[in-house]
């Protein structure tokens, strides 16, 4: 199966446990990985026989910017469930980094969480 890859998305959003976290926000960044049949884009070389990247980011962009979560788990989910929603993709994968997350015994690169999503194709 194909796959569209968006790396690296960033967005200042206001997910966390915290109150402060809540009212300050912080840096979030989101891998997304769009699994889909893109045979008829490959053929035609028609923009409108695929997925729009753009309309891919900004939905995601409109979604983590929606409503403040506790959870990044949650966040990711929505993201996921909002472009399985709105796109025709056999499944989605939304990895949401949050290389700011208040933790202060540890040095790290970023916590993270990873949401796969997969089109119910039962009929």
């Amino acid at each position: 199966m194909d796959k569209i890859l968006i790396r690296g998305l960033r967005v200042f959003a206001y997910h966390g446990v915290n109150s402060e976290e809540k009212e300050s926000g912080q840096p979030f960044e989101l891998d997304i990985t769009i699994t889909a049949d893109l045979s008829k884009a490959c053929e035609t070389d028609c923009i409108s026989d695929t997925i729009s990247y753009s309309k891919v980011a900004k939905l995601a962009v409109e979604v983590m910017l929606l409503q403040k979560n506790n959870l990044i788990e949650r966040a990711a989910a929505l993201v996921a469930d909002a472009i399985l929603n709105s796109f025709t993709v056999k499944s989605v994968t939304v990895l949401l980094k949050k290389p700011e997350a208040p933790i202060k015994s540890a040095v790290f690169d970023y916590v993270g969480v990873e949401i796969t999503r997969t089109r119910d194709e039962r009929p």
